[in-house]
């Protein structure tokens, strides 16, 4: 196992002995309207975040359904999306439809979760991320087990539509594509438009899933990892926007130098400012700091982001910091 994926895996699993639930810090207000950016902590580092107020200020910013181009509106919506799909199916559904969003339907393979929400308009195919550090009751092995396999699976085979992907990300997406595929088509003819989302793992799967489908609006992944090699790359035909949180640590494995990003970066800074230019070789070797960041945006003073002794590459990594920063970025714009 190389040094990155010990690394990797180390956090996760610390991340699920010690996950407990979050603060509701995550979504107060300042006086600008804006949401504290939360102190991560170990209580407060794994998913579900059952606490968190989703989809508060939808009434103002609605979703852009025909959005061609990147919207900020819509990162923070299918951020909020992304962190709500970690919950269970009952709370998640709830959600979704104070979202308008009526509709849901649930695909659960052995390491795959994914819902699919819509109204009859658009349609949102939300892909959870790794269910290693979530929070749980009792520890499932096999549940756990099969996540790890897709996580660090990482020899690369051939992918249909051109290139080489990730091989534990493939046979993730495979698991609930023979059921997935019929019913966003269905959905697709009857008009609605199809985006596609997901944090870590997630992001990964949304990024294979919008490519093989194709005919998707849009794809935002959260914090995902690397998916293919280049020509993979050079065969993907669907705008995808991947958005990078700071030191997130899972956004630069498996670094092996047999993989490449693909889509546009927008990469949210220590500031929780969000960037429409990086140099990505910057990005990729820079060594992980851990000071206080995302507070920039904010009338709220600077706090110690160490707190908990959570180290910035994975503190990142965290889905509710990606929902508030675009949050408040998307306020900041409007002001």
């Amino acid at each position: 196992m190389t040094y990155s994926k010990i690394i990797l895996v180390v956090g996760i699993i610390l991340v699920s002995v010690f996950g407990c639930s979050v603060q509701n810090d995550a979504q107060e207000e300042s006086q600008t309207g804006k949401k504290e950016v939360p102190v991560i902590t170990f209580k407060n580092l794994s998913p579900p975040f059952k606490d968190y107020d989703y989809f508060k200020g939808i009434k103002k910013y609605g979703f852009q359904i025909k959005a061609t181009s990147f919207s900020l509106i819509n990162a923070w919506w299918l951020a909020e999306v992304s962190t709500l799909v970690y919950a269970d199916e009952e709370f998640v559904r709830s959600q979704f439809k104070k979202a308008g969003l009526p509709e849901v339907k649930f695909f659960d393979g052995r390491s795959t979760q994914c819902y699919v929400a819509n109204n009859d308009k658009f349609a949102i195919v939300a892909f959870r991320g790794s269910e290693i550090w979530k929070k749980r009751e009792k520890l499932d092995l096999n549940e756990m087990v099969a996540d790890l396999k897709a996580d660090v699976d990482i020899r690369l085979t051939d992918w249909q539509q051109g290139g080489k992907v990730h091989r534990g990300f493939k046979e993730a997406l495979d698991e609930v594509w023979p059921d997935l595929l019929p019913y966003i088509r269905k959905l697709a003819e009857k008009g609605c438009k199809i985006w596609v989302t997901g944090h870590s793992l997630g992001g990964a799967l949304a990024t294979l899933c919008g490519e093989l489908y194709g005919n998707v609006q849009g794809v935002y992944t959260f914090g995902s990892p690397w998916v293919g090699n280049e020509d993979y790359k050079n065969h993907v035909n669907v705008k995808v926007y991947r958005i990078v949180n700071n030191e997130d640590i899972v956004s630069r494995l498996p670094s092996l130098g047999l993989f490449v990003h693909v889509g546009e970066l927008k990469f949210i800074d220590g500031d929780g400012i969000i960037r429409d230019k990086m140099d990505e070789k910057e990005y990729l070797n820079e060594p992980p700091q851990d000071y206080s960041h995302g507070r920039h945006n904010t009338d709220q003073p600077k706090k110690n982001s160490f707190k908990g002794f959570v180290p910035a590459p994975f503190r990142d990594h965290v889905p509710v910091l990606y929902a508030v920063h675009l949050y408040n970025n998307l306020i900041e714009s409007r002001q």
